[in-house]
């Protein structure tokens, strides 16, 4: 099937799961639904052929598969798949985010740079008007305070007198367009400096917010409720984490919590604690930040809006798993920490002399170890393959394994050992079991061992066309045509010998040498030879 008719496919496919699940409901987005297309099609408990085009009743069974595990409300792999898209679809890095809000914020004075560097204003009146828009655009691009209040615009007007005054138009608008948007940059920033300093000394300052006062109380607020909601999901992960190694040594006891799901609870709170330690250090270095003040307002409120919305990830804890259940299940089971498992083999270290072919690491021997990218986000490979979905962390201390260029982290030496006797056999398996279970793709990195699998995906929309393009510009767009002379046919004439087959003339006249005393009389010879001897 070429890829524009299954991404065609695909797209109803979409579609129809979509409808189905309104009928039902339950509102879900596009990219969820992709995702779960993608999923449910990998795991090979339900018989798709990647190899095979879809029939019609492929479709019908995808699609019921889908709306299904759409629909299932009570199931944590369903919240973890959710809480991975919605934290793809709003997450960006501090200088990503800051880069776009600065875009928008220059496309939005881009129509009033153009009113002041494009005019010719020539009467007074035309001055004047061009003097209030420069003050409406160092306003504007300060940030401090509306171009609309009369009280901000004077004392702006006021500030900009004291380095621009108008006298000074006339140099202005000799200059070119580019200096013109230098200077206005400039004058930004004067002016702004002479209205913070009025600030500070009681004498001015209208409509300027006390940013530092409000970051100094909205940091450690936000910390806070981060720092509360982190402890509360690693103790999750730790009392999940001793149940699923009490069953490991008591297969009987697997039967009994099969229906509850615990390994997808896992999963679902070991996602929220990593995306809660990617946001954690943003707040913390923003309280060490005392410049760009207005930037990092806007940063914390959207980080702070993505944390609350990442909380309604997790209901389905409560309902699985009660107090009453937990206590049951955690009699005579020791809750150790991550930290604790990590000291537990701190002495255990793999022997380089028993590997002849295996290159082993160790953090002391690496520069910038904390910038090594650990293969399933620093989880034992090992014990997840052999204990049926166990995460336990790697111990880096105990040896890196490096192999295929990527690099392994294991709870024990043992473990270390057997790992690397056969990497690739428990590769397989882990793989096998991601896909099984969707949400581990994303929650163990394995996006590049999948990603060629389905032809489409509209997995991070953020940046396609599809997200919102529309600009403060982009309904002046216009067609846009150039004049060029296309090549066309030439000949020219040349001069070109033609002959045939025809006897060469010999003809000779003899005699001519004679005396004297005698006439001479020539002969002549004609030795030519006839056509037809030719």
């Amino acid at each position: 099937m070429p890829p524009t008719q299954a991404e065609s496919v695909i797209k109803n496919i979409i579609r129809e799961i979509g409808q189905e699940c309104a009928a039902h409901g339950e509102i879900v987005s596009e990219t969820l639904v992709a995702f779960m297309v993608k999923a449910v099609v990998l795991d090979p408990s339900n018989g798709f052929n990647m190899d095979r085009t879809l029939m019609k009743s492929d479709v019908q069974k995808l699609v019921k598969l889908c709306v299904a595990r759409l629909l299932d409300n009570k199931n944590p792999s369903l919240d973890t798949i959710k809480m991975q898209v919605y934290f793809d679809m709003n997450y960006t890095s501090r200088e990503e985010f800051l880069e776009e809000h600065h875009r928008v914020l220059e496309s939005r004075l881009g129509s009033v740079s153009r009113e002041i560097t494009d005019n010719r204003a020539c009467t007074k009146e035309e001055l004047e008007s061009l003097y209030r828009k420069i003050v409406s655009y160092v306003l504007l691009r300060s940030g401090l305070g509306s171009p609309t209040d009369i009280k901000i615009v004077r004392e702006a007007t006021a500030a900009l007198q004291s380095v621009f005054p108008q006298s000074e138009l006339g140099t202005f608008l000799t200059l070119s367009k580019k200096d013109k948007e230098r200077q206005l940059k400039e004058l930004t920033m004067i002016v702004t400096g002479i209205r913070l300093f009025n600030r500070d000394c009681g004498k001015g300052g209208e409509g300027i917010d006390d940013l530092p006062a409000i970051l100094h109380e909205a940091i450690p607020a936000t910390t806070q409720h981060i720092d509360s909601q982190l402890q509360i999901a690693q103790d999750q992960v730790y009392r999940y984490t001793a149940i699923l190694e009490k069953v490991t040594k008591n297969p009987l006891m697997s039967k009994e919590l099969e229906p509850y799901m615990l390994k997808e609870a896992l999963y679902n709170v070991r996602q929220y604690e990593i995306f809660l330690q990617i946001i954690l250090p943003i707040f913390i270095a923003l309280a060490s930040l005392w410049t760009s003040f207005q930037d990092e307002t806007v940063l914390i409120s959207v980080l702070s809006s993505l944390t609350s919305h990442l909380e309604p990830f997790l209901g389905t804890h409560e309902l699985l798993f009660p107090d009453k259940l937990m206590q049951r299940l955690l009699d005579d089971v020791t809750v150790k920490t991550d930290v604790c498992r990590i000291k537990e083999h701190m002495e255990d270290r793999v022997h380089l002399t028993d590997f002849r072919k295996l290159e082993w690491l160790f953090p002391e021997t690496i520069a910038n170890f904390e910038k090594l990218l650990i293969q399933y986000r620093g989880f034992c490979g090992y014990t997840f393959a052999t204990t049926d979905g166990l995460l336990l962390p790697g111990n880096p201390t105990i040896g890196i394994l490096k192999y295929k260029e990527n690099y392994y982290t294991f709870n024990t030496r043992d473990a270390a050992y057997s790992f690397a006797e056969n990497p690739e056999n428990y590769i397989d398996i882990i793989k096998g079991k991601a896909k099984k279970n969707a949400e581990l793709i994303q929650l163990l990195e394995l996006h590049q061992q999948f990603e060629t699998l389905v032809p489409y995906s509209q997995a991070n929309l953020r940046q396609k066309i599809t997200h919102s393009v529309q600009t403060d510009l982009s309904h002046m767009r216009r067609e846009n045509c150039s004049q060029v002379y296309l090549s066309k046919d030439a000949s020219t004439q040349s001069k070109r010998e033609g002959s045939s087959r025809v006897p060469r003339p010999q003809i000779y006249i003899a005699g001519l040498r004679g005396g004297r005393s005698k006439t001479t009389h020539g002969v002549k010879v004609n030795l030519t030879r006839a056509v037809d001897e030719t």
